[in-house]
């Protein structure tokens, strides 16, 4: 496994991770905060399926160059000049939380270097309607603050407590057993200050940069029933807006229990990539 810094025709850098190993690339986007290094649970799922797993810090995560400002969209640019210098031309992609919605602006805005997308627990396009945060956990706090503008969030951030309704039993078993190494990534993440997951919650909130409906790629939406940081009507959303993709609802699962799914996911990933 390496990593390395891929200098941005804008001047800034982006912290990419290889596993090195695997002859069918797979680009992974890490949740928020993270610092995009792959985790272990990552790098057994792709050993026994000839997975070359890529990722990388988006901007002011886990040594990227900050990039303040920046919309959902933004992540295809950094995408495709990080893939172009390792020379990959064609890859998967997939992602979790608010890594899953910048998984689906790759797949939107590089078209056929996309083979193939899966969504693991993402959210829906901010609509403007309060009826957007119905089923998050305490209403959605952050993201409220997040339409306030950067200076509310920050204020918000800077006192902010976790809320332990956010996870199901099942969320806190996952977080304790097989993706253990999570919980020390964020906190890892979290060291570098709150700068990466500012800019992701004020793009959620922004305009996108894309259309969903434009992803053409074979897509999965993988989304826990009982997932109370994003509801699961949002993946009900995507679906009906993106064509031919396909739904997995595990009724159970909360946002990070899903993610015991991963590898059945990368199957399907392996199974409807195009050529």
């Amino acid at each position: 496994m390496s990593e390395r810094d891929v200098e941005l025709s804008d001047g800034r850098t982006l912290r990419v991770h290889d596993s090195d190993t695997g002859s069918v690339p797979v680009l992974w986007h890490h949740g928020s905060p993270q610092t995009g290094a792959l985790l272990h649970p990552l790098l057994d799922a792709a050993a026994s399926r000839d997975i070359r797993f890529i990722s990388y810090g988006r901007p002011s995560y886990g040594g990227s160059t900050a990039n303040r400002g920046r919309s959902i969209g933004s992540a295809a640019s950094d995408v495709a000049q990080a893939m172009d210098a390792l020379g990959i031309e064609r890859f998967a992609t997939i992602g979790h939380s608010g890594g899953a919605v910048h998984a689906l602006a790759v797949a939107a805005l590089l078209g056929e270097r996309v083979t193939a997308l899966a969504a693991i627990s993402p959210l829906a396009p901010y609509d403007g309607t309060d009826n957007w945060f119905d089923g998050m956990a305490g209403g959605g706090p952050a993201l409220r603050a997040a339409l306030l503008g950067r200076g509310a969030y920050e204020k918000f951030e800077a006192t902010a407590e976790f809320d332990p309704s956010s996870f199901n039993a099942r969320d806190y078993a996952t977080l304790d057993g097989a993706w253990s190494a999570m919980g020390d990534d964020v906190a890892e993440a979290s060291k570098a200050g709150s700068e990466g997951i500012t800019d992701d919650d004020l793009a959620l909130v922004s305009p996108w940069g894309f259309e969903v409906s434009s992803i053409a790629a074979p897509t999965l939406i993988l989304h826990g029933g009982d997932d109370r940081v994003a509801p699961a009507a949002h993946a009900r959303w995507l679906h009906a807006r993106i064509a031919g993709s396909q739904l997995w609802l595990p009724p159970d699962d909360g946002h990070l229990a899903v993610l015991d799914e991963l590898p059945a996911a990368l199957d399907w990933l392996l199974a409807n990539s195009t050529n």
